[in-house]
C-alpha cells in the first residue's frame, strides 16, 4: 500500500505545474550525504510518519458482490492510514528552491481528494476517494525541527503533506449460497398439533384446507364443497 501511494505522490509532483520540467521525484532520506550526491534539481517527499486514522475506524463486516450484485465473500472495512511526507525542493540557489516549492504548492492544493479512479492497484480496488491534506497544521509527536536533526542535515523550507489512505481489510470471508426460494409464513391454532413432514411440504392452501377439515371433523359437522376459509 505505501508503495502504492509513493506512486501517487510522484505522478502528482511530476505533472501540474512541474509537467515537462524534468525534475527529479525522491522519497530517499535527505540527509547531508544525499545532498551532497545531488547535481541536478529536485523534488524528495521524505516518509517520515505512518499511523492509523483512529478516528476513521469501522466495525462489521462489507459485502463483496460480482458482476450480478451477488454477494459473494464478507470482509472487514477497510483502515485508514495517515501517511505524512516531508516536501523539500534541491537546488543550488534558494530562490530557485522557492520557485519549486510554489510549483509543488500550485500542483497539489487543487488536489485535496482524488478519486478511485486515479489510485493503482489495491488502493484503486478498496473503491474509496484518498483526502490529502497539504501544508496543514503540523500533528504529529515529532517536531520539523527533531526531524531534521535525526536526518543530520540544517533545518529547509517544507510542505507537509499527509496522505490519508486506506489499507483493505483482511481476511476474507466466502459467503453462502443466495437464496433462490422464496419466504413461506404459515399460521395455526393454538391447539393444532404439529405439522409433519408431508404436511410442510404442500402448499399454504392445501395446509389451510387440510386444518378447516380437522376443524370440522372435531365440531362434529361437514364442510361445504369448496367453501373457502372464513
Amino acid at each position: 500500500m505505501i508503495h502504492e501511494v509513493d506512486e501517487v505522490i510522484r505522478r502528482l509532483l511530476s505533472g501540474g505545474a512541474l509537467a515537462g520540467s524534468g525534475i527529479d521525484v525522491s522519497f530517499d532520506a535527505p540527509t547531508r550525504d544525499w545532498a551532497a550526491r545531488r547535481n541536478a534539481p529536485a523534488v524528495n517527499a521524505y516518509l517520515y510518519d505512518l499511523r492509523e486514522d483512529v478516528s476513521r475506524r469501522q466495525r462489521g463486516f462489507a459485502a463483496v458482490r460480482d458482476d450480478r450484485a451477488v454477494v459473494v465473500k464478507h470482509r472487514p472495512p477497510p483502515r485508514w492510514f495517515r501517511l505524512s511526507y516531508l516536501v523539500t525542493a534541491w537546488t543550488r540557489q534558494t530562490e530557485d528552491e522557492h520557485r519549486l516549492l510554489s510549483a509543488v504548492l500550485a500542483t497539489l492544493l487543487p488536489r485535496e481528494l482524488l478519486p478511485p479512479s486515479e489510485l493503482p492497484g489495491a488502493l484503486g480496488a478498496v473503491g474509496l476517494s484518498m483526502p490529502l491534506t497539504v501544508a496543514g497544521l503540523h500533528t504529529e509527536s515529532r517536531s520539523l525541527a527533531e526531524i531534521w536533526s535525526a536526518l543530520g542535515g540544517e533545518l529547509k523550507p517544507s510542505i507537509d503533506l499527509v496522505v490519508t489512505a486506506p489499507f483493505p481489510g483482511y481476511p476474507e470471508y466466502d459467503a453462502g449460497p443466495p437464496v433462490t426460494e422464496g419466504a413461506m409464513v404459515r399460521a395455526h391454532r393454538m391447539d393444532d398439533p404439529p405439522a409433519g413432514p408431508e404436511e410442510r411440504a404442500h402448499r399454504p392452501s392445501q395446509v389451510a384446507a387440510a386444518r378447516r377439515a380437522r376443524s370440522v371433523a372435531a365440531a362434529g359437522g361437514a364442510e361445504t364443497p369448496g367453501a373457502g376459509a372464513p
